[in-house]
C-alpha cells in the first residue's frame, strides 16, 4: 500500500509518527489528531487521507479496548501492523547538563515507564498530554532548566540532544499499531498470513469452544482472543480474534466452518505479520 498522508494519534514526533514511518517510509506525511475517534474520523474520509495508523496494545499496559470499538464502528480494514519498540530518552536543548536540569515534562505514562531512572534524580515531574509535545515545548522555551521524555524522532525534528538513553525501566516494552484503509480500496497482500475478526457466538451450548476447535483444526494459531461487551444487552459478549496462518485458503476455510456456530462475523482485515521481533 503507498500513501502519502496518514492520520495518527498524538503530536508530530510521537511515536504513533515513527509507526507510521516504518511502515510508509520518511516521506509520508501525517495528519496529528487530538483522539483515536478523530484518528478514525480521518482515515475514513477520501477528501482528508489516504488512510490511518492507530495503537491497539501494549506488551506491558495490554489492550486499548476503546480502539476496537472504533475499528468496529468504522468503515476502515486492516491492512498491516507495526509493532514499535517504545524506547524513552532523556532530551535537553544543546548543551544542557545534569547538573543543569530542575524538571522534567513529558506524558504521565512515559514517566511512570522511566520512574526507577528519575527516582535517582531530584527533578520536579510534570505531566503533559504528550511525549512529543513535551519535546517541542522545551525546544520552543530554550529551556535550560527543564528536559522533556520522548523518543529519537522528538529528539531529531525539535534539534534536542539525548542527554540519557533507554531510560525506560522495561526494556522489552512494544506497542502494536494498526495500518488503516478504507474498504473500497482495501486490498489483501499476496504474502498475507494474518487476520483480525469480530464474532458474536450463537446461543447454543460450548458454541465459543467449537469456534475455538474449528480455528484449531485449520491449523490456524490464535494470537490474540480479546472479548467485549455488546453495548445495551445483558451480558452478551463480541470476541475479538487474532488469527495467523500459512496459507490464506486456511483462513478462508476456517471462516466457512464458523458460519454455523455464529450470529455474526466481521473481518476487520487480512494483512500482513508485522511481528518481527
Amino acid at each position: 500500500m503507498t500513501a502519502t498522508k496518514v492520520s495518527i494519534q498524538g503530536y508530530e514526533g510521537c511515536f504513533h509518527q515513527l509507526a507510521a514511518q516504518q511502515y510508509f517510509g520518511k516521506s509520508v506525511t501525517v495528519i496529528p489528531c487530538a483522539t483515536f475517534k478523530q484518528v478514525v474520523t480521518i482515515a475514513s474520509d477520501a477528501n482528508e487521507s489516504d488512510g490511518g495508523v492507530m495503537a491497539i496494545e501494549n506488551s506491558i499496559a495490554g489492550s486499548i479496548l476503546p480502539n476496537y470499538t472504533l475499528l468496529k464502528n468504522s468503515q476502515l480494514q486492516i491492512v498491516g501492523e507495526v509493532y514499535l519498540p517504545i524506547e524513552q530518552h532523556l532530551l535537553v536543548n544543546p548543551g544542557v547538563r545534569f547538573e543543569d536540569i530542575r524538571e522534567v515534562h513529558s506524558h504521565h505514562m512515559a514517566i511512570q515507564q522511566c520512574m526507577q531512572f528519575l527516582d535517582k534524580y531530584d527533578w520536579k515531574l510534570v505531566e503533559t498530554e504528550d511525549t512529543a509535545l513535551s519535546a517541542m515545548q522545551v525546544h520552543k522555551r530554550r529551556s535550560t532548566h527543564t528536559a522533556a521524555i520522548a523518543g529519537a524522532l522528538a529528539a531529531d525534528l525539535f534539534q534536542l540532544e539525548i542527554l540519557a538513553e533507554n531510560i525506560h525501566t522495561q526494556k522489552n516494552n512494544y506497542t502494536r499499531f494498526l495500518i488503516l484503509q478504507r474498504k473500497e480500496v482495501a486490498q489483501v497482500p499476496t504474502d498475507a498470513n494474518k487476520a483480525s475478526i469480530n464474532f458474536v457466538t450463537n446461543h447454543t451450548k460450548g458454541s465459543l469452544s467449537k469456534v475455538l476447535t474449528t480455528i484449531a483444526d485449520a491449523q490456524i494459531n490464535l494470537s490474540k482472543l480479546q472479548s467485549m461487551p455488546i453495548a445495551g444487552t445483558n451480558f452478551t459478549y463480541s470476541f475479538h480474534a487474532d488469527l495467523e496462518f500459512d496459507h490464506i485458503q486456511q483462513f478462508y476455510t476456517a471462516l466457512n466452518s464458523m458460519g454455523s456456530l455464529t450470529q455474526q462475523i466481521q473481518v476487520f482485515g487480512i494483512y500482513k505479520n508485522g511481528n518481527n521481533h
